[in-house]
């Protein structure tokens, strides 16, 4: 019996284009679910005639990978993975390797990752991008956890990859432990940043400027020749322009209420752990939320009002202002997302390769785009660079594109269009390039109702001190602050 190079566990639309997509590349891949039926189905149907074996136990399943083997588990992130890491550690030898492609939470990696290690196995947590298209035809993968098992799996992983226009794999080692998972959440909240401000920005032409369905496709499909050359712009055009049977543009018959699986979440909850700033993503999330709750919007907009001023200005030329907002807003993203990521590197002690993390999103996933060439030529060019506005190119892009991104948040303002990424974004920026802000007043008011203490311009860091600010209260501070 011909033995498999590597195993799937899960037969929902990642797993079968995953398998679909090894197999096309010359690999022979042995499949697992657990409702058996599915394995019959598949082999019967897509799988028809290529070299997948499908199994009806997870003991037959692992005596049918050759050594090491390679097990990919694809199944819901949270207890079934945990499961199943139980159920087929038993069939397993020392150095077999568990990899979980799923959508998991870092900590769960970093724990597992431990866990597997301490029974003799490898294990791998790695990001998945791109969608079912992407499983399919070439996904970005970002793969951390056990170090000795990138071996074994990278000629599969960089052969199934995405490529990028020079022939590179979307897919390069990320790091320790849990660094994979952590890499494709923050990948997801840069997603959930850009797909909210592509989003205020249609509302922008739509309510604003009163553009068309036509008109607005027309523009997503020229800004997608140039510096926003996007998968997301891409999708917008296409969607913008889509009409059903009966000639009607679907975007305007679908309830405005988002989703949302839960990274989003996940990389702001991160960023507020560890101090970081990533505003925009927030407000992404934020905004979410608040579409949800739909019927309460409807009830409040018949009791509140807002301004009932209109546009008169020349659109031609507000068009341009938000093409520039919207690019300016995308670098305050990626520059947040790469602030989270050095942050977590310090943290767990992960050796991130900022360069390469750009490279693996130049395509196959979800915010692949022209610009993270650049990104990875700024960290190519100083590793050390700690945010990328600092970084020649995108501070001279963000300085130009500054007045139109003013005017755009400006004008959204005066008409009452709420834009909140793209507000944040700029919000952003002019704290970050603020050489004092106004933390001094907070710290006095903490110290005030708290003696919580401060530290003083005129003397060294780290030394605290503490004002009896009313006369009544003692000399004892509470504690110090944590910055």
């Amino acid at each position: 019996m011909s033995q498999a190079d590597i195993g799937i566990v899960g037969l929902a639309v990642m797993g079968e284009n995953l398998i679909l997509n090894m197999e096309s590349k010359g690999f022979t891949v042995a499949c697992y679910n657990r409702t058996v039926e599915k394995v019959d189905n598949f082999l019967a149907g897509r799988g028809k005639g290529k070299k997948i074996i499908g199994s009806h136990s997870v003991q037959e399943f692992c005596k049918s990978l050759k050594r090491p083997r390679k097990v990919m588990i694809m199944v819901k992130a949270g207890k079934p993975v945990d499961d199943f890491i139980e159920q087929v550690l038993p069939h397993l030898e020392d150095g077999d390797i568990i990899i979980d492609g799923g959508n998991s939470h870092f900590p769960d990696t970093i724990r597992r990752t431990a866990y597997v290690e301490s029974k003799g196995k490898l294990y791998i947590g790695t990001g998945v991008s791109g969608g079912e298209e992407g499983a399919l035809l070439g996904p970005s993968i970002m793969p951390g956890g056990s170090p000795a098992a990138w071996p074994a799996v990278k000629p599969i992983f960089q052969k199934i990859a995405a490529k990028t226009d020079k022939g590179e794999p979307c897919c390069e080692w990320v790091g320790e432990n849990g660094a994979g998972h952590f890499v494709k959440m923050v990948h997801n909240g840069i997603e959930y940043g850009d797909m909210q401000m592509i989003c205020e920005t249609y509302q922008m032409m739509k309510y604003g400027l009163g553009m068309n369905n036509e008109q607005m496709h027309e523009v997503f499909a020229e800004w997608n020749k140039a510096e926003l050359n996007s998968y997301l712009i891409e999708i917008t055009r296409d969607i913008l322009g889509y009409k059903d049977e009966n000639g009607k543009y679907v975007v305007d018959l679908i309830l405005d209420t988002a989703g949302q699986k839960g990274t989003g979440k996940w990389t702001v909850v991160a960023a507020l752990d560890s101090g970081q700033p990533l505003t925009l993503i927030g407000e992404a999330v934020f905004a979410r939320c608040l579409s949800a709750i739909k019927e309460e919007r409807v009830a409040a907009s018949k009791v509140l009002t807002g301004p009932s001023a209109k546009f008169q200005g020349d659109r031609k030329a507000m068009i341009n202002d938000l093409r520039a907002a919207l690019y300016a807003s995308k670098i305050i993203s990626y520059a947040q997302g790469y602030q989270l990521m050095r942050a977590a590197a310090s943290e767990y002690k992960w050796n991130l390769n900022y360069g390469g993390i750009a490279l693996m999103w130049r395509g196959g996933c979800i915010i692949r785009s022209a610009f993270l060439g650049k990104i990875k030529e700024a960290y190519d060019k100083n590793s050390k660079l700690s945010n990328l506005l600092l970084d020649p190119f995108f501070k001279d892009a963000v300085v130009k594109a500054q007045p139109s991104w003013r005017r755009v948040v400006t004008e959204a303002i005066r008409l009452g269009i709420a834009m909140p990424a793209v507000g944040s974004a700029l919000t952003f920026y002019d704290g970050y390039r603020s050489e004092r802000l106004p933390a001094n007043l907070l710290q006095a008011q903490r110290d005030y109702f708290g003696a919580h203490t401060y530290e003083r311009v005129d003397k060294p860091r780290g030394q605290f001190y503490h004002t009896n600010w009313t006369g009544h209260g003692g000399a004892t501070a509470a504690s110090t602050y944590t910055v």
